[in-house]
């Protein structure tokens, strides 16, 4: 699985982390080993441009998903799952701080939670209705347990 990291944020951040934790849920959602993922790390403004240019929303946001191929999680089933590029994501990381922080968590747990949300909606997961949230949150929850329990986390991946 192809996920390249570009840090344009001014933060200091574990690319090669996120990007072990994006090929563990894309391998863990069944889709292609050849699938393709970018995941760009912004600042505050470059993120609140963002928001208002893609959602007409204001002020920065802590993660915003634009999927490419319409790819979804594969079956147990599936022969082959198909080949594509699965889309871009955009993290704000003091915007993950300031929400770490608040949670309780840190910076690190809370990028973790957030690229795997990227993830979940570049794969048509929404929570805009109370069902879609809970089948979301679930999956999001079950993912990143999986990814923090020891020997889980396929290093060197």
């Amino acid at each position: 699985m192809n996920v390249e990291v570009n840090n344009e944020s001014g933060v200091e951040i574990d690319a090669h982390g996120l990007m072990r934790l994006s090929r563990f849920v894309m391998s863990s959602l069944r889709l292609h080993p050849e699938c393709e993922l970018s995941i760009k790390l912004v600042d505050e403004d470059t993120m609140a441009r963002y928001h208002v240019e893609f959602l007409d929303l204001p002020g920065p946001t802590d993660v915003m998903s634009w999927p490419m191929d319409e790819l979804r999680p594969g079956a147990e089933d599936d022969a082959e799952p198909p080949l594509g590029h699965l889309g871009d994501i955009a993290l704000c990381p003091t915007v993950a701080a300031a929400q770490g922080a608040k949670a309780g968590h840190g910076t690190w747990a809370e990028l973790e939670l957030l690229t795997v949300h990227g993830i979940l909606h570049l794969l048509g997961y929404d929570h805009a209705e109370p069902a879609e949230k809970a089948e979301m949150w679930d999956v999001q929850g079950r993912l990143l347990e999986a990814w923090r329990a020891p020997g889980n986390r396929l290093e060197g991946v």
